[in-house]
């Protein structure tokens, strides 16, 4: 077994088969189809069953992927360490990022490091609820994990760094169309009777609106959406209004929509996820 098996092996499983790991490894799928049947005999087990075109993972193809990962990772690592001794001039770090973490403070983030280390290229790789991040960061699909949580960081699976927390905020269309004209804050019983844009359960922001409603505050939803880059402009179509968190203020405000604090103030703990020493 060599840790180029492990890397084809893992592009069939993150591409959803052979033709398309094939074509993102720039390879011919015989030559593929050859170093991955070379795996399994050193392994003495089926990874897939081959149905037709498809390539589905066997129970043995399912307990190699975090082993596999961990190798290819380790093998990454010590690359980065031997670029750390030449000052960072080249390299790559592998983040995940929650929407709106990508946003702030992950934007500012990644420019100073940049600044600092120009050779080092950053790739952000897309979570959608903490407990990718903490999966993505466990498993060592990245090396870094950016997450947000109600409450204290998770610090089981992965070991959190507190970075800082980001507020509550309800973002509304420009005045005079909007509600709450010339506010500059709302009170959360306030949200009653309002249509609000909601994300995808497992988040922080859908925790909140959820914990609202729980509480007897009573309003509709009026959309709800896994892809975030979609709430500012559902807010300035009239759709409804969206909380959001403080990272959204800027680029909310300069897209013509104005936000306002909700009150009382409640916020979500913003932290580094990395991978306990010894993969634990």
């Amino acid at each position: 077994m060599d840790i180029r098996q492990l890397e084809y092996f893992l592009a069939i499983v993150d591409q959803g088969g052979f033709n398309r790991a094939a074509s993102a490894l720039y390879l011919s799928q015989p030559a593929l189809s050859q170093t991955v049947q070379a795996l399994e005999r050193d392994l003495g087990s089926p990874l897939f069953h081959r149905i037709g075109r498809r390539a589905v993972l066997t129970e043995a193809g399912k307990a190699l992927i975090e082993p596999a990962r961990a190798a290819v990772r380790s093998l990454e690592t010590a690359r980065a360490g031997v670029a750390a001794v030449h000052e960072l001039r080249e390299g790559r770090l592998d983040v995940a990022a929650m929407p709106s973490q990508a946003v702030e403070p992950l934007t500012s983030m990644v420019s100073a490091f940049s600044s600092r280390w120009p050779g080092v290229v950053v790739v952000i790789k897309a979570a959608f609820t903490p407990q990718d991040v903490i999966d993505m960061v466990r498993t060592g699909a990245v090396e870094l994990g950016l997450l947000a949580a109600s409450g204290p960081l998770p610090h089981k699976e992965v070991a959190s760094h507190l970075v800082g927390e980001q507020r509550f905020v309800l973002v509304v269309p420009p005045d005079p169309d909007g509600p709450f004209p010339g506010r500059r804050s709302v009170d959360c019983q306030e949200l009653g009777g309002q249509r609000l844009i909601v994300g995808q359960r497992g988040t922080g922001m859908r925790a909140y609106v959820d914990n609202l409603l729980e509480s007897g505050i009573s309003f509709a939803i009026a959309a709800e959406t896994e892809h975030r880059v979609a709430i500012l402009p559902l807010v300035l179509a009239g759709v409804g209004l969206a909380v959001v968190t403080e990272s959204w203020r800027a680029m909310a405000e300069r897209s013509g929509a104005r936000v306002l604090d909700i009150e009382p103030k409640n916020t979500l703990s913003i932290g580094w996820g990395v991978r306990r020493r010894g993969g634990g």
